[in-house]
């Protein structure tokens, strides 16, 4: 990754060449913002300080206050290093985790009944957090036993990954691909090797599920990645299914003199580096378990025990509208929009040019000729 890739400088002298900011003296305008916290009044003595700029890391995460607990211990895994701390809260209650040591301190949002990716669209903009160097966008549920995050960036940096994630224990919940799970013997891995079920992995395989494929539970995005896959999230289909199998194509480590950057995201595929088979990766030696607990949408308790003529009452209403149940129909259905989308969208741009295909049809005259 680029150390020094920042997008909005770009918007910055493309907003000044079409005349967007010409009221503005060049030297005032500050085109990024972070979301670090500021105190209402300094000291004297600090006011005199110029603190140097320091890059550091964002950890956001969707909560509810039934699992404070575990929310608790994946924080306490970060602050060590240099992590600020973002909670989207969809449950509405933000005043049951003012008891926490580090809850002053980090940056709470409340949207009840709203998904992870409805918040990262609204209150992730990259221009908001172009600070910070890697986006941790995790889920509320996943055990952090075996997970050191120093150590994981230390590799990712190592191995260039833009995009990756921390392979899942072998007993995890809700497993639904195989690159994601753990594999013992590896420090990482970029690919899996499967040669059962309907999609055969091999050293030949170009794209997701066998290569160039993080899930949407845990993943980890560098600043130039999350610049792109900020624009691929969909503002109105909130669940976000089928960008997991898209986000390969934000795996690019984008040239800072790349022009018109912030106008059009056809970057992907203009920089030979930004290969999803090399750019994403899962992490074995830094892993995690998804415990798969159902939360947004889930049903109260209920305050009595019910009759049998109630039960079969609630039963009979709720047949057709059980909220998980309505939660997945929804996803399905964004599922199709999205790829609808994709579809659309590929066909009416005339001038990109899918890198994936194009890798592939070199590689294959490369073998027979």
């Amino acid at each position: 990754m680029d150390e020094n890739f920042d997008p909005f400088e770009t918007f910055k002298e493309s907003s000044l060449a079409s005349g967007l900011l010409g009221g503005l003296p060049r030297g005032i305008i500050q085109a990024s913002s972070d979301l670090e916290l500021k105190p209402l009044w300094s000291t004297s003595s600090s006011r005199s300080k110029v603190e140097p700029s320091t890059r550091g890391y964002l950890l956001a995460i969707p909560v509810g206050i039934k699992q404070k607990d575990g929310v608790d211990h994946i924080v306490q895994k970060f602050l060590p290093e240099n992590f600020t701390v973002m909670l989207f809260h969809y449950d509405g209650n933000v005043d049951g985790w003012w008891d926490l040591d580090w809850s002053d301190e980090a940056i709470h949002i409340v949207a009840k009944n709203q998904t992870k990716w409805w918040f990262a669209k609204r209150f992730l903009h990259p221009a908001v957090v172009s600070a910070y160097d890697y986006i941790f966008l995790w889920d509320e549920d996943l055990g952090v036993e075996h997970f050191n995050p120093g150590r994981y960036l230390k590799i990712v940096r190592f191995e260039g990954l833009e995009i990756s994630q921390p392979a899942l224990d072998p007993n995890s919940t809700n497993i639904h691909h195989r690159i994601t799970v753990r594999a013992r013997a590896n420090k990482f891995h970029r690919r899996v090797y499967d040669s059962r079920g309907r999609t055969k992995c091999s050293d030949i395989s170009e794209g997701p599920p066998c290569t160039g494929f993080v899930e949407g539970m845990a993943p980890v995005f560098s600043r130039s990645a999350w610049y792109c896959a900020w624009h691929l999230i969909q503002n109105d289909l909130v669940h976000g299914w089928g960008m997991d199998m898209k986000l390969g194509y934000c795996a690019q480590d984008i040239p800072p003199h790349y022009p018109g950057a912030f106008k059009r995201i056809d970057f992907l595929g203009c920089d030979p580096k930004g290969d999803r088979t090399k750019k994403v990766g899962v992490i074995d030696s830094e892993y995690i378990l998804h415990k798969g607990i159902q939360t947004l949408g889930g049903r109260k308790p209920p305050e009595r025990k019910a009759s049998n003529k109630e039960e079969m009452t609630r039963r009979h209403r709720t047949a057709s509208g059980d909220p998980r149940m309505e939660i997945r129909r929804q996803s399905v259905w964004e599922l199709q929009i999205f790829r609808d989308r994709w579809q659309q969208a590929v066909k009416e741009d005339k001038n990109w040019v899918d890198p994936f295909l194009r890798s592939l049809k070199h590689r294959k005259l490369k073998r027979h000729g």
